[in-house]
């Protein structure tokens, strides 16, 4: 597989990585019920297929996730054959089943990196990385920051990153210490962080992963109005506005004009999908998941190429012919954000 560095200062990644939200279970927020056994084939799959990286978050089935990981990787080098990476600031001790908030507090900030550290069965966690905003405890970024580099500096963490922050959070970091990395949504239907997100990173030498390139499954080609409809109630995308109306007919007919133009190509709509968000300038890697080992090979391809010119054309003209996706920054979900407005 194709690599690109993490910025100036990170490791060589495919550019294609495997996530793990999926894998986490029927929690709250989670994807339905799951299969431990075809989740640690999956992840095996995909590395011996040449992904050298996996995205993971203590929240993620409230560290289940995390631990299907460390099960996985055990056949191989963790932080040689294969790069783990983990997320805090999504916190669930001591609360009433289910619920979780937001924590970027120095003492929870290392509480978590021990946990997740246990849980994934290693002694260093590759990169680290916030997994929101904390709008709930009042901690400057800074301080939380000057932990995430602490950790590095003990030989905790590798490399430090952030996720779902704006730009003034990005430089409030950025004066403490140096961003690794940042991961933001981007897909075809997702597309707020070309405008300024991914034009700051590549200027600051900041590596970006992004998540979601197939829109939570819907770019996958494989739903339609009714398997929609028949959603696990426990699945969170039942309340996505990506997979309700209006929106949900929009999408459906760009994703009927992808897979017409991956049959001229000769690949599959995952592929055109993912490949699109590896085409925009400063993207390091996509996370893409997987349930089951054939859900890697759907989009595996898509990190051992690159989209012509003609095809990129064909895609950004059913973009504006469709109306489909927004080119504005996705607001957090109410669950994510239960602080202040």
């Amino acid at each position: 597989m194709k690599t690109r560095p993490l910025g100036s200062a990170g490791p060589h990644l495919t550019t294609v990585g495997f996530g793990t939200w999926a894998i986490g279970g029927p929690w709250r927020y989670g994807w339905g019920q799951v299969d431990d056994d075809e989740s640690v084939a999956a992840i095996r799959h995909a590395i011996e297929r040449g992904v050298n990286w996996i995205d993971a978050a203590a929240v993620y089935g409230l560290g289940h996730s995390e631990e299907v990981v460390g099960e996985a990787v055990k056949p191989f080098r963790a932080g040689e054959d294969v790069y783990l990476f983990t997320k805090c600031g999504r916190v669930w001790d001591g609360l009433p089943e289910g619920e979780v908030r937001n924590d970027l507090r120095p003492e929870s900030i290392r509480r978590e990196c021990e946990a997740s550290l246990r849980r994934l069965g290693v002694e260093r966690i590759d990169l680290y990385q916030f997994h929101w905003p904390d709008w709930t405890t009042g901690t400057p970024i800074e301080e939380s920051w000057g932990v995430m580099a602490e950790l590095v500096d003990e030989g905790k963490v590798r490399w430090i990153g952030v996720c779902n922050h704006d730009v003034e959070q990005l430089e409030r970091c950025e004066a403490v210490r140096h961003v690794d990395s940042l991961q933001p949504p981007l897909s075809l239907l997702v597309r707020g962080a070309r405008s300024e997100l991914l034009p700051w990173a590549d200027g600051h030498g900041t590596g970006v992963i992004v998540y979601s390139p197939m829109a939570s499954g819907l770019l996958t080609g494989a739903f339609d109005h009714d398997r929609v409809e028949r959603l696990d109630l426990s699945d969170w995308r039942r309340g996505s506005p990506l997979f309700q109306e209006p929106s949900l007919s929009a999408n459906l007919v760009l994703v009927d004009g992808l897979r017409a133009i991956a049959d001229r190509a000769g690949t599959t709509v995952p592929s055109l999908a993912v490949g699109w968000v590896l085409a925009q300038q400063g993207v390091t890697g996509a996370i893409v998941g997987a349930r089951r080992p054939a859900h890697v090979d759907g989009w595996s391809a898509a990190g051992e190429g690159d989209l012509g010119d003609d095809v990129l054309r064909q895609i950004h003209e059913l973009i504006a012919e469709t109306g489909a996706g927004t080119d504005e920054r996705p607001s957090p979900p109410p669950h994510i954000r239960e602080g202040p407005a």
